[in-house]
């Protein structure tokens, strides 16, 4: 009999997890004797190890006589990979990959203070504490997202940062684009959005001096699909490449895209900040023109229409035949129906 394996839990998966998963990437059926044989264990070990599986995303089959199949195996991270697809970009990135981590960006933070090179990046196959804006939990299966952060140092203070969150999201777009990804927009002030919702997420958090230098570590969640993962979990409109595209790009393949566009964009940045980046961002605008609630950070809320954004990245909104302006980090952005209804 073939027979679905799950699991409900969603603590991180154990290193023996990930050692029995990686040996089942090929999609093919592989005996537990020959699993248990091959690792110095026994039958009941790779059984129990395996039955994990179902909580983060995968569908595992178990065959008595055959053994157990993934029917969605993982295209598992390799910095090596990821490195090849960069080619000379490469040398701007220090690249690090982990089966878990609670969160990246609170590790890629801890280890800016102590000193790590700009360009150094954290991915990770899984995150038990992946975040987003205001606390906002991140969630994704094994495999069937992208999560990394990234760091990258300015000599300019922390005053001079403003808008950086939405000149990451022109990278996104761009490197979207260029693998044939269409329809993506930008909501104000961190999010990538598709037709049918959220499809990526941005979260920047700076440390350093107003008068510099400072460091920011940038962390990225992209959804690829959403196969074995309740949509319901995910508590708001939401897409995924998977909707987007005929064939979802590998993911070191889209790791390094992003990367690579990311280094232009933050280098164009921290020359000329993002007043350079301001036309081409209001291009991909999606709630442009259109009547938006804003949420304060007080809980308070105010309406009007979305005009655009300033040269320090703060959202123009038309109040009272008004233009007003709202800064990055102080508002969160809904607008009253349709799409933009993610955030």
């Amino acid at each position: 009999m073939n027979t679905p394996v799950s699991a409900p839990q969603q603590n991180a998966p154990g290193v023996l997890t990930f050692i029995l998963l990686r040996l089942l990437a090929d999609g093919e059926f592989h005996s537990g004797e020959a699993m248990a044989k091959q690792l110095g264990l026994s039958r009941a070990s790779v059984h129990n190890a395996l039955r994990e599986a179902g909580g983060y995303g995968l569908i595992l089959h178990s065959v008595r006589g055959r053994g157990y199949r993934l029917a969605n195996p993982p295209q598992w991270l390799d910095a090596a990979r990821i490195g090849e697809c960069l080619g000379e970009t490469g040398r701007h990135f220090r690249i690090e990959i982990l089966d878990s981590a609670t969160s990246s960006n609170t590790l890629l933070m801890g280890q800016a203070a102590r000193g790590a090179p700009s360009g150094s990046v954290l991915a990770a196959e899984w995150q038990s504490g992946g975040r987003g804006r205001m606390g906002r939990a991140w969630r994704s299966g094994l495999g069937n997202a992208l999560t990394f952060s990234l760091l990258w140092r300015f000599e300019c203070g922390l005053a001079a940062l403003s808008g950086l969150s939405l000149a990451v999201g022109v990278a996104l777009v761009r490197a979207l684009h260029g693998l044939g990804v269409k329809g993506v927009t930008l909501k104000w002030p961190n999010d990538v959005l598709g037709a049918h919702g959220k499809l990526a997420g941005i979260l920047v958090e700076a440390q350093g001096d107003v008068l510099g230098p400072s460091a920011v570590v940038i962390g990225i969640g992209l959804n690829l699909s959403f196969s074995g993962t309740p949509t319901s979990r995910i508590g708001q409109p939401a897409t995924s490449l998977e909707e987007m595209i005929t064939v979802v790009p590998e993911r070191n393949l889209l790791l390094a895209a992003i990367l690579r566009e990311l280094c232009g964009v933050l280098e164009v940045f921290s020359r000329n900040g993002f007043a350079a980046l301001r036309a081409e961002w209001e291009s991909y605008h999606g709630a442009r023109g259109q009547q938006v609630r804003l949420l304060l950070p007080d809980g308070s809320k105010v309406a009007g229409i979305a005009r655009g954004v300033a040269a320090d990245g703060s959202l123009e909104l038309e109040m009272a035949q008004e233009i007003r302006k709202f800064n990055v980090g102080e508002v969160s952005l809904r607008a009253t129906g349709g799409v933009n209804a993610a955030d």
